[in-house]
């Protein structure tokens, strides 16, 4: 079986690990999001690529979600000292040796999949990995400045991990994307899939912002193979992180039936709600989305091995 899997980071490489555990036979291709990437002290981080690289691989931090483990954060220390910022964003030494690579090897010439296949020698982690595209896309977020009211624009990771989401965003926009092409063996990966899965990653910045690169989305919808998704919102809260700030956004309410309706028939062929939001299998069907309330909380690789085959059997009944 050849499943693709749009994924971003924590939520996406968990679903990941169980969805390997739940078909272990399965040729897995990991479409992964790159507008989360950022500009370091001189190094190209991918922090979504490098936390399924990690997770699946046996090296990330379990308890955070990302990031080594077994990390120490001399190097961060040290540039604190010298007065370099910035300092709300946690590098650690064993990942600063990934960026260091990553960046010599894209200062060669080589493109990012090139580089990401070459990381990923390393780490073993039993998947395709394929960055969306090998073109810079970072996304930004326009918010109105707490202190001042004037409109501003920050990076995602400034908004996400400096703020903590606690200013409302007002747009969300991945720059670049327009002008960004897939990356090699994408739209190869997609026209040839069995399955295609949307994991319960965030459904702006994550999903949304790989279905934002031309091509993509227009891949997936005419894709011959049934189309899932799981619902990254339960009882009416995002399982992990603020996604509802980004959604809002966008103008969609934080409920699993709108997340599916946000994605829509075009894209869906089936969605999958938490056992919670039972009450909303009603009106995603009436849209034209087989739906199914299953429970969706990865308490651990058992249950989310258990999502994952939900997932799968929802899609061979959408055949």
């Amino acid at each position: 079986m050849r499943i693709v899997v749009l994924a971003g980071g924590i939520g996406g490489a968990r679903f990941l690990r169980g969805l390997k555990s739940a078909a272990p036979e399965a040729d897995i291709t990991v479409i992964g999001n790159t507008g989360d990437d950022i500009h370091l002290f001189g190094l190209k981080v991918c922090p979504d690529l490098d936390t399924v690289m990690y997770t699946l691989g046996g090296g990330i931090n379990e308890d955070q979600g990302w990031g080594r483990t077994e990390e120490s954060f001399a190097v961060k220390e040290e540039l604190a000292a010298y007065g370099v910022g910035p300092t709300w964003f946690g590098l650690g030494d064993r990942d600063f040796a990934t960026h260091i690579v990553r960046t010599q090897m894209l200062g060669a010439g080589y493109p990012l999949s090139a580089v990401t296949e070459a990381l990923c020698d390393r780490w073993q982690p039993g998947v395709r990995l394929l960055p969306m595209s090998d073109d810079r896309v970072e996304t930004h977020v326009a918010l109105n400045d707490p202190e001042t009211g004037e409109r501003r624009v920050v990076h995602f990771q400034e908004y996400w991990v400096k703020m903590r989401a606690s200013v409302d965003a007002q747009a969300v926009v991945p720059v670049g994307a327009e002008q960004a092409k897939p990356a090699p063996g994408v739209l190869e990966a997609v026209a040839a899939a069995d399955v295609i899965l949307f994991p319960p990653s965030n459904p702006v910045v994550s999903v949304g912002t790989i279905l934002a690169v031309p091509g993509i989305r227009e891949a997936v919808a005419a894709a011959g193979a049934p189309v899932v998704g799981l619902s990254p919102i339960v009882g009416g809260a995002p399982v992990r992180g603020m996604a509802d700030k980004v959604l809002a956004a966008v103008g969609v309410e934080s409920t699993a039936a709108a997340v599916a309706l946000h994605y829509g028939t075009g894209l869906l062929d089936g969605w999958l709600v938490d056992t919670a939001d039972a009450d909303a299998v009603a009106e995603v069907e009436a849209s034209g989305i087989a739906c199914r309330a299953v429970p969706l909380m990865m308490t651990d690789t058992a249950a989310t091995a258990a999502m994952a085959r939900a997932a799968l059997e929802l899609a061979e009944a959408c055949r």
